[in-house]
């Protein structure tokens, strides 16, 4: 190489090198989206998460927050996140099941009793390893921020019995395990974004959909919904995620910030969310929706009726990772007695 190429070369080289590190100690100006409308405990504890990584990196870690699907909708999102294209995401993870089958655990009817359970095996090591082994996805899992049980609303009857729910076409979220597990229970089950769903109730395309009670408020559901049942059949985690590209680009100070962070948005998130859950079933009664709760004895049959889709899933997902998903939970409950 001629010298005074060389030395051309050289200096492109330590100019490069020097607007890379400049950049790891600035970070980066981040998108972070989700799909929820803004007063929704999710929004308000991801305004916080930013404003608390902001202050925490002297506002050299900046994100802007983009909710109600504004990114699009969580699968193309989650999309963007593995290809760096977007930078962080919150929200349910069960698009990525199909790639990650141990994720369709949660997707198992009756799997939790009460939020507790679930914060205690989500925060424990089978969640920690779950949110790892998203890394071969190249996604950086920050922590399981939030989650809520889901109920039933359609608008053709009231369901007071696992025959009532026979026939009615109902979204489910894309899922494999969701679109068996539905199935089983007699209904015609449609798997589709959630940012469709909407329409589709409006327009009758679908009768009903499964939801938790504060996002069936926060998305005005009561206007195209006219039955609620409650029969808390499934508990969904929603995840922080950051993709590895913008994650790789922080300082190791950075990064220890954001995650502290994150942490603390999981317990607001979560508090908040708890705290709404219990007044959304009377928001939706003064709305004008009919509220039943299904019978013990009808969730009996429900139960009795997928169970042999848990039976065949929990092979899908590994028999190992089960029995370390169980074994945290009996250690819980274990605790309680």
């Amino acid at each position: 190489m001629h010298r005074t190429t060389r030395r051309l070369f050289t200096a492109a080289l330590a100019a490069l090198a020097l607007s890379t590190g400049a950049h790891a100690q600035e970070g980066r100006h981040a998108r972070l989206g989700h799909s929820f409308t803004d007063d929704h405990p999710r929004a308000v504890a991801m305004k916080q998460f930013a404003a608390d990584v902001a202050k925490a990196t002297g506002g050299k870690v900046q994100i802007d927050v983009y909710g109600s699907a504004q990114l699009g909708a969580e699968d193309k999102m989650l999309i963007a996140l593995q290809s760096g294209t977007q930078d962080l995401y919150m929200g349910a993870l069960a698009p990525l099941s199909v790639r990650r089958k141990e994720l369709q655990v949660f997707d198992f009817p009756f799997l939790f009793a009460s939020d507790a359970e679930a914060a205690h095996v989500l925060d424990g090591p089978v969640g920690r390893k779950m949110l790892d082994g998203l890394a071969e996805m190249n996604i950086q899992g920050l922590v399981w921020a939030g989650g809520a049980f889901r109920d039933m609303s359609n608008s053709k009857r009231p369901l007071n019995s696992m025959a009532d729910m026979k026939g009615l076409k109902v979204r489910v979220m894309q899922s494999p395990m969701a679109l068996a597990s539905f199935n089983a229970m007699g209904m015609n089950a449609v798997p589709m974004a959630f940012s469709e769903v909407y329409p589709a109730l409006e327009i009758k395309a679908l009768d009903g959909y499964e939801h938790p009670v504060v996002d069936m408020v926060a998305n005005k559901m009561y206007e195209v919904q006219k039955y609620l049942t409650v029969t808390r059949h499934v508990y969904t985690p929603v995840a922080l995620l950051a993709s590895k590209r913008w994650w790789s680009g922080l300082t190791p100070e950075q990064q220890q910030a954001v995650q502290k962070a994150a942490e603390q948005a999981r317990t607001l998130q979560r508090s908040l969310e708890l705290k709404e859950a219990a007044a959304a079933v009377e928001q939706l009664r003064s709305h004008g929706m009919g509220v039943t709760e299904m019978p013990p004895a009808e969730l009996q049959k429900i139960r009795a009726a997928v169970q042999p889709v848990i039976d065949k899933n929990t092979a899908t997902i590994g028999a190992d990772f089960a029995k370390s998903f169980y074994g945290e939970l009996e250690k819980y409950r274990a605790a309680k007695r």
